[in-house]
């Protein structure tokens, strides 16, 4: 999909189009309603606090805006975008829209994210263009969004296609074409060779997919190790037998949030405890939307030092209970010392088995609330 997240809010204000667009930071900038009916919105140069950049419009990526980038420092590039806020109920109202659109013509998809797919087309009757085609307007149809798609013979080649000419692009590419298409590109366009990867290959001399693919095999083994040195010579050239996975069951659900600012376990015990409950509510329903029952609930803190510990604890029977995730997850909790302010939580919960195979643990009424309890630590 193409630009998602931003184009979901597009949707609702259609007034921000062909503007500069960043959705990221808290939840402190909901756009305000005039009397007109108009709508009152936040720029990015006024907002206060600590927060990441989620997603951005194309014409704020031309500002060299981009995902995973600091607020603040999207700021000193294009201080008078618009902020919004993430809605993340919408982006998965309009993830499932696009993919049930999609499912109607291909149905053979292996899920990727909230928006992203792969496809195979292998046994599809019918011209490879047509049904790029058609699938690229059904999903217009059903969320009026754009989608951009690659087609080639496996699921590496794929990825980096569907970002050639996007928005709204198909691009084809067979083999033949990878030393005229794929070779010049840079290696980070390969999906697997990160920040380090990138800059160990750059003092190698190497910094485009086609010097990467006329390295030597024995070089990249020595330097990045046998399987990891493997990968990226085969990656380089375009080999990856990788199957399009149709169904996977996941090995833990989690939810997490970095707080605007540290909160210390003590002084804002209050507000910690309601996010706590919160994150383990919404575990709970995404377990029940997605039919599992988990016993191993665990705990994720990220102090104001950056130091991330877990916790996690088994429990002797399945559950998708809030109020049992809550108490197992105050059990973890209660073995870390909380001597620090905090600036991540997160709950998760593993060990799952598909509800319809099990029998929940039967809710006990007593409710002992974390966060509620750090008289050892105050």
């Amino acid at each position: 999909m193409d630009a998602f997240f931003a184009s979901v809010e597009l949707l609702t204000y259609p007034e921000l189009r062909g503007q500069p667009v960043v959705v990221g930071g808290g939840r402190d900038h909901q756009p305000q309603v005039n009397p007109d009916g108009t709508h009152e919105f936040a720029r990015i140069r006024n907002y206060k606090g600590r927060g990441v950049i989620t997603t951005s419009t194309y014409e704020a990526r031309a500002l060299g805006v981009f995902s995973g980038m600091g607020v603040m420092k999207a700021v000193q590039l294009a201080p008078d975008a618009i902020l919004l806020p993430v809605n993340f109920d919408a982006y998965r109202y309009y993830s499932r829209l696009f993919k049930e659109a999609v499912a109607t013509i291909a149905p053979q998809i292996e899920n990727r994210g909230i928006d992203e797919i792969y496809i195979d087309l292998t046994d599809m009757p019918g011209e490879t263009l047509d049904l790029a085609r058609r699938i690229k307007q059904a999903v217009k149809e059903a969320t009026e969004l754009t989608c951009s798609i690659g087609i080639t013979p496996n699921k590496l080649l794929s990825k980096i296609c569907s970002d050639l000419q996007k928005p709204d692009g198909i691009t084809i590419l067979g083999m033949e074409d990878i030393p005229s298409r794929i070779w010049p590109l840079p290696v980070r366009k390969i999906n697997g060779i990160g920040p380090k990867a990138t800059e160990k290959l750059a003092g190698l001399g190497i910094t485009t997919i086609g010097e990467l693919a006329a390295a030597e095999l024995e070089l990249l083994q020595i330097r990045f190790g046998r399987s990891y040195g493997s990968w990226l010579h085969d990656a380089a050239n375009g080999i990856d037998n990788h199957p399009v996975v149709t169904h996977s069951e996941p090995k833990s659900i989690s939810r997490e949030t970095t707080f605007e600012r540290d909160l210390h376990p003590r002084q804002d015990r209050d507000a910690l405890s309601e996010i706590f409950t919160a994150l383990c509510v919404r575990v709970a329903e995404d377990l029940k939307r997605k039919g599992y029952l988990g016993r191993t609930i665990g705990i994720k803190l990220r102090f104001e030092d950056f130091q991330t510990v877990t916790r996690d604890i088994t429990l002797p029977d399945y559950t998708a209970e809030p109020a049992q995730i809550r108490r197992a997850a105050g059990e973890c909790l209660r073995r870390v010392p909380l001597d620090k302010k905090i600036r991540l939580l997160g709950v998760r919960v593993s060990a799952l088995q598909q509800a319809d195979n099990l029998r929940p643990a039967q809710e006990s009424p007593q409710q002992d609330l974390p966060f509620s309890h750090l008289s050892s630590n105050d």
